[in-house]
């Protein structure tokens, strides 16, 4: 049985054949409309979301599989103080997978040791999010042909951005990646990060203007600067606004660059931006349902048959 906690739980080669049949799946959706029929998919989310979680939901519905589970701990047994151990080895018996949330790092992974059910990592608080990750990736590869070779910008919180540390993790198994860093100095990209390009000598640099980079650039990768993660709201309130593309903007960007986001945005893309042919952003969340049909039929081991019936 295998869990994911992280997007370097699988080897490139293993990503290469869930982004296959994810490529497959968006192809020919037909022959995995009874995939998981009889299986359940517990999703089990400490803290609020709305497109992970919709669309692991989509993602077994359309595999023929159920969904049950919470959307926030208020509405669990955590707000009685039940552990996040007791949670998992309860779930074990009601269903067949479970996608965890949680606002505390680390903590899908200790539900993972006591679970005996394969467990993803929806998200830990600003550390991992793999499956944003799996869909980043997939995005790429889809619109861009390769997953090497080109250059990336990431723009917004790179301090608190989970999105962002896992997509760097993963990235530096390509060849060809070369990194730009674009924040205000108290959201920096954190140290280990940066220590560890300098250890795999893998380029970087770290602006504070997007418009100093934007010509450069093959991929810009925006996120929001996210007040769930700040103690001060002053702070908040001073750095939200910091970075916001626009129209005018894009006109120093390549013609075939493409912007992506993890979603939700707040004011950092302008929706007059939401018409250029480079934004991806929503072509992103679609490829989100397909990776993670892929990953839940990859972990329970279902083997689609030609005709359309299933094997484990």
């Amino acid at each position: 049985m295998r869990h994911l906690m992280s997007p370097l739980d699988f080897t490139k080669e293993e990503l290469d054949k869930i982004f296959d049949l994810a490529g497959d799946i968006e192809r020919h959706p037909e022959k995995y409309a009874h995939a998981c029929s009889g299986k359940i998919l517990a999703t089990c989310f400490y803290e609020p979301s709305t497109r992970t979680r919709l669309s692991f939901e989509s993602a077994m519905t359309r595999l023929g599989g159920q969904v049950i589970g919470f959307s926030d701990a208020a509405s669990s047994s955590a707000s009685k103080g039940e552990s996040v151990s007791d949670t998992i080895r309860i779930i074990s018996c009601y269903a067949d997978i479970c996608a965890m949330r949680h606002p505390k790092e680390g903590a899908p992974m200790v539900a993972a040791e006591k679970s005996t059910i394969p467990v993803i990592n929806a998200g830990d608080g600003g550390h991992q999010h793999p499956t944003q990750t799996l869909t980043d990736l997939l995005t790429i590869r889809s619109l861009k042909g390769r997953l090497n070779d080109f250059t990336i910008g990431l723009c917004g919180d790179l301090k608190f951005g989970r999105t962002v540390h896992s997509l760097i993790n993963a990235l530096v198994r390509y060849s060809g990646i070369r990194f730009l860093f674009i924040s205000p100095e108290e959201l920096k990209v954190p140290d280990y990060i940066t220590d560890m390009l300098k250890e795999k000598g893998i380029p970087y640099e770290e602006v504070i203007r997007l418009e100093d980079v934007m010509p450069r650039l093959d991929l810009l990768y925006m996120t929001r600067v996210q007040k769930e993660r700040f103690f001060n709201e002053e702070d908040y309130v001073r750095l939200k606004d910091f970075y916001i593309l626009n129209e005018e903007k894009m006109k120093l960007a390549k013609e075939d660059m493409l912007i992506l986001h993890p979603l939700p945005r707040v004011n950092e893309i302008s929706v007059e931006v939401d018409e250029d042919p480079r934004a991806a952003y929503f072509k992103q969340a679609q490829y989100g349902v397909y990776v993670r049909m892929a990953l839940i039929l990859t972990l329970l081991n279902i083997q689609p048959l030609p005709e359309g019936g299933t094997s484990c």
